[in-house]
C-alpha cells in the first residue's frame, strides 16, 4: 500500500513518498480539486492508485452574471468537473449538491460524506485545511473551503470509523471504514511536498477544463506553474504539490519501528544506569 511513510513533523526537505492505493479528495467546489491537489491525484493514479472526488457544492454561485439561472450553472459547472476529473483518472465524481456560499459543517453533510467514504473505503483522505482562514496576507480562505475541509476530518475520524455513527449506514451494508491519512492541502503549516514534475502538465489540462470560471488561462497557467515550481525547488525538483499530513494510523511496519526504537531506547537507558 505504501512505498515510505510522511514525515512526521517539520518543513519537508525531500520528496514525500508515500502512496495511498485508493484515496478520496473532498472539495467545497467544482475547480477546488483541480486547483488543489490534482497534481498529486494524477501521479498517484498513474503509479496505480484508484482515486474518487466528493465535490460538496456545484458551484452554482460561480459567476459575475446575477442573471445566470443558478441551476443551469450548477449543471454547467458539473459538466466542467466531470471533463477535468477524465483528464486526471478518477474513478469517478460525486455531487453532494450542498448550497454553494451556504456550506456547513452539519450533520447532515457529515453523513453524507461518511456514506461516501464507506462506499469507497479509501486509505486516504485529502481535503480542504479548515485552519486556513488566510493566506498568508494574500487573502482570504473562502468560508465554504473551511467549512468542506472541517467537514471531512469530521467524517474521517471518528464517524467513519465508529459503528455507532450514524448505525443506519451498517444496516445498509457500509461497514465503519478506518482512513489512515489526511492531507490537508492550501495549508499554511505543510510539512509534506509531493513531486510533481510529470503531472503539472496533466494538472493544467484539467484546469482548462473549467472554462466557465477561468477566462484568462494563459495568468491562471504561469501564477500555477510559477508557485508550484518555487514549491519543487525546495526537494530539488520541477514542480511540488504542498500538503499537512496528519497521520492517523501508522503503517505496521512504521509502527515495528516505533517498537524497536522504544526498546532500543529502553536498553540504552538501563545500561545507562546500571554503568551510573
Amino acid at each position: 500500500m505504501s512505498e515510505a511513510r510522511p514525515p512526521r513533523v517539520g518543513p519537508a526537505e525531500a520528496p514525500h513518498t508515500w502512496r495511498p492505493a485508493r484515496f478520496m479528495v473532498i472539495a467545497a467546489h467544482p475547480d477546488d480539486a483541480d486547483f488543489g491537489p490534482a497534481a498529486t491525484a494524477a501521479r498517484w493514479i498513474d503509479e496505480g492508485s484508484v482515486g474518487w472526488l466528493v465535490c460538496c457544492t456545484s458551484g452554482d454561485q460561480g459567476s459575475e452574471d446575477a442573471e445566470f439561472d443558478p441551476l443551469e450553472l450548477a449543471a454547467l459547472r458539473e459538466r466542467e468537473q466531470g471533463a477535468a476529473a477524465d483528464v486526471v483518472g478518477y474513478e469517478g465524481v460525486t455531487f453532494l449538491h450542498q448550497p454553494d456560499g451556504a456550506l456547513v459543517n452539519d450533520l447532515s453533510l457529515r453523513e453524507q460524506l461518511v456514506r461516501e467514504i464507506r462506499r469507497f473505503r479509501p486509505d486516504a483522505v485529502l481535503a480542504q485545511d479548515p485552519e486556513t482562514l488566510f493566506h498568508g496576507d494574500r487573502g482570504v480562505n473562502h468560508t465554504d473551503h473551511r467549512a468542506a475541509g472541517i467537514a471531512a476530518a469530521d467524517a474521517v475520524y471518528p464517524a467513519s470509523r465508529n459503528p455507532m455513527a450514524f448505525p443506519w449506514l451498517v444496516r445498509e451494508g457500509l461497514a465503519p471504514h478506518r482512513v489512515r491519512r489526511l492531507y490537508l492541502f492550501w495549508s499554511e503549516k505543510a510539512n509534506a511536498r509531493v513531486d510533481v514534475s510529470t503531472t503539472l502538465n496533466r494538472k493544467l489540462d484539467a484546469l482548462r477544463a473549467h472554462a466557465s470560471q477561468l477566462k484568462d488561462f494563459a495568468r491562471i497557467e504561469a501564477w500555477v506553474g510559477g508557485w508550484m515550481t518555487e514549491e519543487g525547488e525546495k526537494i530539488g525538483v520541477a514542480a511540488a504539490d504542498t500538503f499537512r499530513v496528519i497521520v492517523i494510523d501508522e503503517d505496521e511496519e512504521d509502527e515495528a519501528e516505533s517498537t524497536d526504537e522504544a526498546e532500543a531506547e529502553a536498553e540504552a537507558q538501563a545500561e545507562a544506569s546500571s554503568s551510573g
